[in-house]
């Protein structure tokens, strides 16, 4: 059964992806279903239009270089057909240990991990994750949207949890450097840049990326990687880790996959995907942002190898133009 999420018609600056009947005919067609075990040649760079639960016994072992899981949070949601219910912390735990302990024999022993939270599900993912995994380090992220609470701290930031299941393991610093304005240009005694680049426009920066990520923007209305899909991870975010802890080539397995972002950044970037999603309409908008991808490679936020600050690159474009 497919279902479309309520919409109305879209502003003329609106950029939201959105299928007609026909793109769902056919996108349906291009969709996998599991009945016996596989193997990670038939389904690399397919989508699995099914439940993890459904799926997760009859997958390869030790093909997965990067696992991102971007699971239901602990709160109530509602996911097109499908609705997640809070639970009691412990009751959250179970679940998520349900799936996860069956999934850990699809990762090399190379493998990275990345399982994103919020505040209320944070401690659960590392109480079990922790169970099977080495942890490396907590990403928090600024998600700066949303209406606040009369009652309590807006939340604006989540986490994602790093971890890898040996000792050695893929990671790429200098993959994801961000370019930042510089403030204090100092110059070494030759009058010399000290660690900057000098631009006509502005004066920058390469750094080494932290915990903390504040230049990520949540997609939104006009942004032409926007979904109806309710809690969508943005390119930029998916670009830092598929950059970080993979090589070109790796398979990268997300087994909820939503609307495809993951299966997309992976595809610009060279890397190949297995995907897993058990609503049809998102396994179908997945399908036609990855068409788009093969077009368009484009990646807002990340340029010339490095990611900007939020809206920089864009202010740095338009100065550009306004000089030539």
């Amino acid at each position: 059964m497919v279902k479309y999420p309520p919409h109305k018609n879209k502003a003329p600056l609106n950029r939201t992806i959105r299928l007609s009947q026909k793109e769902i005919t056919k996108f349906s067609k291009e969709l996998v279903y599991l009945d016996k075990k596989t193997s990670a040649k038939q389904i690399k760079n397919r989508i699995l239009n099914q439940d993890i639960f459904e799926v997760v016994d009859l997958l390869p072992q030790n093909f997965v270089d990067l696992l991102f899981i971007d699971p239901p949070y602990n709160i109530s949601k509602k996911f097109n057909l499908v609705s997640f219910k809070e639970m009691e912390i412990k009751k959250y735990e179970e679940w998520l240990d349900s799936w996860l302990k069956k999934i850990i024999k699809t990762l090399k022993s190379t493998a990275s991990v990345y399982i994103c939270g919020d505040w209320n599900s944070s401690s659960a993912i590392l109480n079990i994750a922790g169970r099977y995994l080495k942890v490396r380090n907590r990403i928090t992220w600024e998600r700066e949207k949303g209406r606040g609470s009369k009652k309590n701290w807006k939340n604006c930031n989540e986490d994602i949890w790093f971890f890898t299941v040996s000792d050695k393991y893929n990671f790429n610093p200098d993959a994801v450097k961000i370019r930042r304005k510089v403030l204090a240009p100092y110059k070494d005694e030759n009058g010399k840049p000290k660690d900057w680049i000098k631009s006509k426009i502005k004066n920058y920066r390469d750094t080494y990326s932290s915990n903390t990520w504040t230049d990520i923007s949540v997609p939104f209305w006009s942004m032409p990687e926007n979904t109806d899909h309710p809690t969508q991870k943005p390119e930029k975010l998916l670009a830092k880790i598929i950059l970080a802890s993979s090589s070109k080539n790796d398979i990268i397995f997300d087994p909820f996959l939503g609307s495809g972002t993951s299966a997309v950044v992976a595809k610009k970037l060279e890397r190949n995907f297995v995907g897993v999603e058990m609503d049809k309409y998102y396994c179908c908008l997945a399908q036609k942002r990855l068409l788009n991808a093969a077009k368009d490679k484009r990646i807002q936020g990340y340029e010339d190898g490095v990611f900007w600050e939020r809206n920089t690159l864009r202010e740095q474009i338009k100065s550009h133009k306004s000089i030539r």
